[in-house]
């Protein structure tokens, strides 16, 4: 049995209006997509789930945190992650997916919305990661201690040529 098939939405049930689906996601769920990222995540994505006539309108909210490891110190820290995602969902002659309209074929009576859930957290996580303690100065690691003691700091000597020119420029100014 397939481990995506808990995500399945069967439709054809579902009477005209808005339904709710809430899923909690963790790591094991990522795991199914060979995604590894981040250390851990905890995340709740709701789903509203807008059945029409002729087109379902899905609306993800994802909330949650995942822990990270920092781009810079390797150090690992919690990132609050929020995102949203919208789909329409359209019936047609042929099965088609492009940014944000999925077109199933007329013969479909569920949705797997498992890939979804996954973008939807994915695009959450930021491209950098970057240790806020890092930017606020409050982060004490060996990695960073390494990292000072190697900085180049480069002792500016004036140039004589540079320097006559700039007590020109002062002369005429005043």
């Amino acid at each position: 049995m397939n481990p995506l098939n808990e995500y399945n939405i069967p439709f054809l049930g579902l009477s005209i209006g808005t339904h709710y689906f809430k899923y909690d996601l963790d790591k094991k769920f990522f795991s199914l997509f060979n995604y590894s990222e981040f250390e851990d995540i905890k995340c709740q994505v709701n789903l509203d789930f807008n059945k029409k006539s002729t087109l379902f309108e899905l609306k993800f909210k994802v909330t949650g945190t995942a822990t990270l490891v920092c781009d810079v110190s390797s150090e690992t820290f919690d990132q609050n992650i929020e995102n949203t995602l919208d789909l329409i969902v359209k019936f047609g002659d042929d099965f088609n997916d492009n940014d944000e309209i999925l077109i199933l074929p007329h013969e479909a009576f569920q949705i797997n919305v498992a890939q979804y859930l996954y973008e939807v957290v994915v695009l959450s996580i930021p491209f950098k990661k970057v240790h806020p303690g890092i930017a606020d100065g409050t982060l004490k690691s060996e990695t960073l201690e390494k990292l000072k003691e190697y900085e180049i700091h480069e002792k500016k000597e004036k140039d004589p040529r540079w320097e006559a020119l700039n007590q020109l420029l002062t002369q005429k100014n005043t």
